[in-house]
């Protein structure tokens, strides 16, 4: 049988993980700097649950799973946000606001491309039950100084809402039914253009006039609050109450986060930022790296009407999600990880001299685990040099070294892998040179 994968999955190496590991743990502080707490849901949910929340095309990407004796129909989950809203419901009392983060894996049956697997993680960050746009605002302080810690420099985050998207189609004259369709349309401006989108509107059969009056509005140029303005001008005449409340909130967001110190140019409105998932209720928002151009590595808003569909009063959520294989290839490919990020979580190899000494070896282990150290033994009496080239290969920064001299005297020999230095130190003080040596280098953890 010839050892192969499902399209769209992969195996992931103990060094790629290293690089995975210190990206999921740089959100989890960052979180937790924030006030989020971290929670688990399983990975299969009642296939009610997921139905009739994302919209048809997302829908068709579930993954369903049955056992073979059992009655309840079952699919992997697509995204963190449904079962979150499934736990609110669940549990009434959770005190409120409840901010919550869950970094775990979801299944979508996509086409696989590069940025985008089949089965990927997914990191959450999500805030329940206020309507302020506070809330809203935090999370794109959040997206914007993970980012950055983690070396991000060409990204811009993208603001739009729900209700002004509504109030730009009925103001425009576009039949209540197409309303969808136009929303597709314009989500593919910036990889089709203004003529592209003209074109894709026509093929949704919307009427000419209001092509017409959607790309006008579509080229309204100036800074936030000239656009703004504008938009507000003609939602008024119009008597467009969606839009106006659109508006008011957007405006209320960027006051927020400009007083949470995000730098303009980190974000932008985006009328043509629609995100394709149909809970969405308020603003939204989409992060895209502009060098290289791999598409988006976040995406989120507010949906205030999603616990409503599992309980009988709703309950205002907003949160974000980013999207780490992304975030991780644009760090392969620009070489951000930092320089010192070890390839393996192993602090020490300790070598095995030969087999009447096995027994110490151990027990230098055993020593070097109670202070603190991760530390590895061979398992078997090899060559030195054959030793020392496995925990080069390994990436491994110390080798202990005990010997029949070394054994006698109470001591230990320890190599620094990266500088050859060596030190021969009673166990504990080798142990303590190795911490200081390994200072702020970091594990990976």
């Amino acid at each position: 049988m010839e050892p192969r994968l499902p399209r769209g999955m992969r195996d992931i190496l103990p060094e790629q993980m290293m690089l995975r590991r210190y990206v999921i743990r740089s959100f989890e502080e960052i979180f937790e700097a924030y006030g989020f707490e971290p929670l688990q849901t399983p990975a299969l949910e009642l296939r009610e649950t997921l139905m009739g929340k994302y919209g048809s095309d997302a829908e068709k990407l579930i993954y369903d799973a049955r056992h073979r004796e059992g009655k309840e129909e079952l699919s992997l989950r697509y995204d963190l946000s449904v079962p979150l809203a499934r736990v609110v419901a669940m549990y009434p009392n959770l005190p409120r606001p409840f901010k919550r983060y869950q970094i775990a894996p979801v299944w979508r049956a996509e086409r696989p491309q590069k940025g985008r697997y089949r089965e990927f993680y997914q990191c959450d960050a999500d805030i329940v039950g206020t309507s302020s746009m506070a809330a809203d605002a935090e999370i794109i302080s959040l997206i914007h100084e993970a980012l950055t810690r983690l070396g991000f420099r060409n990204f811009v985050i993208l603001l739009n809402d729900r209700k002004l998207l509504t109030g730009l189609g009925r103001y425009s004259g576009v039949p209540e039914p197409l309303l969808g369709s136009l929303y597709r349309a314009i989500d593919k401006f910036d990889r089709l253009g203004l003529e592209g989108v003209r074109e894709e509107m026509r093929r949704y059969g919307i009427p000419e006039e209001a092509i017409a009056r959607m790309l006008d509005l579509l080229q309204i140029e100036g800074d936030h609050t000239e656009i703004l303005g504008e938009l507000s001008r003609r939602m008024q005449a119009a008597e467009i109450p969606e839009g106006l409340e659109g508006i008011r909130e957007l405006e209320t967001l960027l006051r927020f986060v400009e007083a949470m110190g995000v730098p303009s140019e980190r974000y932008r409105i985006s009328f043509t930022m629609v995100r394709g998932l149909e809970y969405y209720t308020g603003p939204i928002f989409e992060t895209v790296v502009t060098e290289p151009r791999i598409g988006s590595i976040t995406g989120g808003g507010r949906y205030d009407g999603l616990v409503g569909l599992f309980a009988r009063q709703s309950v205002p959520m907003t949160g974000t999600s980013f999207g780490i294989e992304r975030i991780i290839d644009v760090i392969q490919e620009l070489g951000m990880a930092p320089p010192d990020l070890p390839r393996t979580p192993v602090q020490i190899l300790v070598t095995v001299f030969d087999e009447p000494r096995m027994g110490a070896s151990i027990a230098l282990a055993q020593a070097f685990r109670r202070a603190g150290l991760k530390a590895m033994l061979y398992f078997e009496p090899r060559r030195l040099e054959a030793q020392l080239r496995y925990a080069h290969q390994k990436g491994i920064p110390f080798v202990a070294i005990l010997g029949p001299d070394e054994e006698a005297r109470g001591v230990v020999t320890v190599r620094d892998m990266g500088s050859g230095e060596q030190r021969t130190l009673p166990p504990e003080e080798a142990a303590r040179w190795i911490r200081q040596s390994l200072g702020g280098k970091g594990d990976g953890r």
